[in-house]
């Protein structure tokens, strides 16, 4: 007799909620669950280096090797150490660096050696005349895989600044990875693969592992998320996961600049009795990012979300979990240029274990960070602490005139944008940045009256650069469209050339036959 099976309204509206969530995940992102995976949380660079590097000595077949900024300083010659000895070892490796990251950090001299020693290297995105703003997209993955066993996904590059100088009382950079075993290794190979066909001639099919010819190594649930410019995919699912999110969403990101939807997003969890939390970092070497960040505080904390800032060098990290059950490592930062601009690389972890780890290790960061609030003044500053208790003192940024008129034009713009669009209540603090904005814009129309030409010169240099490197490129589309089709000529002429031959071919065998026929047959005349 077949047990009847006993399904509550509760355990029903779960399983409903979560095939909702899979669905979603799955449609926003167009990334697949990959099962049976071992998944190891790495932290900071004194784990994730060494792992690496294990990965790397211990290679028999392919290194892959993908990083915004591979830097030429002692870390970075190791590691090239490393993939040179194993390059000469008959290994195959290759590596991608973006072009823009590696710009006056790494030398040609450096390039060269790496070339010499038997590495496939190819430079991401350099610009190019045809394509003035082309450099704007960039490739800010962080991957490492290994003979197709194992693969490391992260927010590190490779520099001196993730190890600190101890001697010189300077911490290292916090900041995440992740390490990957089991069939999800084969999606990490592919997202390489992508960025390197791009590049030149493509990986063929027998250089890359299938997901059913890798063994399951456990039991962790997991999707790769390989984004593209415009594809927008991750910024999706972190929609997707502001608005499932029940209890608790914890964020970490290193350059915080989150669009209006994804505000409102937050917003929303947050009054909806959400514990929606953001850390990030107090100092940064971005330090326009930084203003942007500030300036999109308020609205988080109108709304109830706590902020956070590390006391720490730098926090580099871009991690999320939610609910105990759900949580996000890689390179994605929560603003435009990641979700929309740049080639990024994410994994999302789908086990209750993982998440609770992520969670851990997310209440250990607040414990070396200042809780951001807004004031009695509605103004947004630091709360009040024992600074006595406080055991790092940030740094001062670089350059830090740069960082201050960033954060003043970002302020203004933020006001003015407010006064023109009415989409938030202006307040006694907005009058300075409104009488600025108007200063500026009353100055710069007497310069357009009194002084054409400084107005109308850099915008005719523009405009002549876009035309001459349009036409160059509708040059080049050209000329290609004028190969492709001569290529195609003779691709028909050598075909219908074959098919005349056949047919002649054809003709001559027959003629041949019959005339044996004949000679064969006995004379109708004897």
């Amino acid at each position: 007799m077949i047990e009847p099976r006993i399904v509550t309204v509760e355990t029903g509206r779960e399983a409903a909620g979560d095939l909702f969530l899979e669905r979603a995940f799955s449609r926003a992102t167009g990334a697949s669950l990959v099962r049976g995976n071992r998944v190891g949380i790495l932290r900071d660079a004194e784990e994730n280096y060494p792992a690496w590097l294990g990965a790397i000595h211990r290679a028999e077949k392919t290194i892959h090797f993908e990083s915004y900024i591979l830097r030429d300083d002692n870390l970075g010659s190791e590691f090239a150490a490393a993939l040179a000895a194993r390059a000469r070892a008959g290994v195959k490796v290759r590596l991608i660096s973006d072009w823009l990251g590696g710009l006056g950090k790494v030398s040609r001299r450096f390039r060269r050696w790496l070339t010499s020693a038997g590495i496939e290297v190819r430079s991401f995105n350099p610009p190019f005349f045809d394509s003035p703003f082309g450099w704007l997209s960039r490739d800010h993955r962080k991957l490492l895989t290994v003979d197709g066993r194992v693969g490391f996904v992260s927010g590190l590059c490779v520099g001196e600044m993730w190890v600190g100088d101890s001697a010189r009382g300077v911490a290292p950079w916090r900041d995440t990875g992740i390490e990957i075993e089991g069939p999800a290794v084969a999606d990490l190979e592919r997202a390489f693969a992508q960025t390197w066909g791009m590049m030149g001639s493509p990986l063929s099919e027998s250089d890359l592992p299938k997901r059913e010819e890798i063994q399951p190594t456990g039991e962790v649930a997991l999707r790769v998320i390989a984004s593209e410019p415009n594809s927008v995919g991750l910024y999706r699912l972190d929609q997707v996961i502001a608005a499932g999110a029940r209890e608790r969403l914890w964020l970490t990101d290193a350059y915080y600049a989150g669009t209006t939807p994804y505000v409102q997003a937050l917003r929303a969890a947050a009054r909806d009795g959400v514990d929606v939390r953001l850390l990030a970092p107090q100092t940064t070497d971005l330090p326009i990012v930084r203003a942007l960040s500030h300036v999109g505080y308020r609205p988080l904390l109108e709304a109830g979300v706590r902020i956070y800032e590390w006391n720490g060098t730098m926090l580099h990290a871009k991690t999320a979990v939610a609910d105990g059950r759900w949580a996000r490592v890689g390179s994605s930062n929560l603003n435009p240029a990641s979700w929309v601009g740049n080639w990024e690389l994410d994994v999302v972890v789908e086990d209750e274990r993982f998440a609770r780890e992520m969670e851990e290790h997310y209440l250990q960061d607040l414990e070396n960070a200042t809780e951001i609030v807004l004031n009695k003044r509605r103004r947004v500053q630091p709360a009040e602490i024992d600074r006595r208790a406080r055991h790092f003192r940030p740094a001062r940024l670089k350059s830090g005139s740069s960082g201050r008129a960033a954060a003043g034009a970002l302020s203004l713009g933020s006001a003015v944008g407010a006064a023109i669009t009415n989409r938030r209540e202006l307040g006694p603090s907005d009058a300075n940045a409104l009488a600025s904005a108007a200063l500026v814009l009353f100055v710069f129309s007497l310069c357009a009256i009194w002084w054409p030409p400084l107005i109308s010169a850099p915008a005719i240099g523009a405009l002549l650069w876009l035309a001459i490197s349009l036409s160059v490129r509708a040059f080049r589309l050209y000329r290609r469209g004028k190969r492709e089709r001569a290529q195609n000529e003779v691709h028909s002429s050598d075909a219908s050339g074959g098919a005349v031959a056949d047919s002649f071919a054809d003709t001559t065998s027959s003629k041949r036959a019959i005339n044996e026929e004949r000679s064969a047959a006995p004379s109708r005349h004897l």
